[in-house]
């Protein structure tokens, strides 16, 4: 992920918690808040130690952070979003991460339709 799109210091974490929006399913919480001045999307990633121990907490962030890489273009610019994975993702594999990741961008009105190749005529 492009160093423009982390959302690093706990500062705006704390923002986006206190003053934004949320949105969840049963693997995930995403925390969303719109910052009109940003030109593209920040993001966060929050792995509790609940859900275990160094590796496993990595190995799902790394998951996070490659499905919202490769899928950037659908997310909106002008927000800072932070997903929070719950305990039922250990059980999922990547396929079934990003469904659920996508569900829950669709349950907060975030995510936009896969753009179609233009073919000439």
């Amino acid at each position: 992920m492009e160093k423009k799109n982390r959302l690093t210091k706990r500062e705006y974490f704390d923002k986006v918690y206190k003053h934004g929006k949320s949105s969840a399913n049963h693997q995930f919480v995403l925390y969303y808040k719109v910052q009109p001045s940003q030109l593209t999307f920040r993001f966060g990633v929050s792995v509790s130690k609940k859900i275990g121990n160094a590796v496993v907490r990595n190995r799902i962030r790394r998951q996070l952070k490659e499905i919202v890489r490769l899928n950037a273009s659908r997310l909106p610019s002008g927000y800072d979003l932070i997903l929070i994975a719950r305990k039922p993702v250990l059980e999922m594999n990547y396929h079934e991460m990003e469904k659920s990741v996508f569900h829950v961008l669709k349950r907060a009105s975030l995510l936009r339709r896969k753009e179609e190749p233009k073919t000439a005529d």
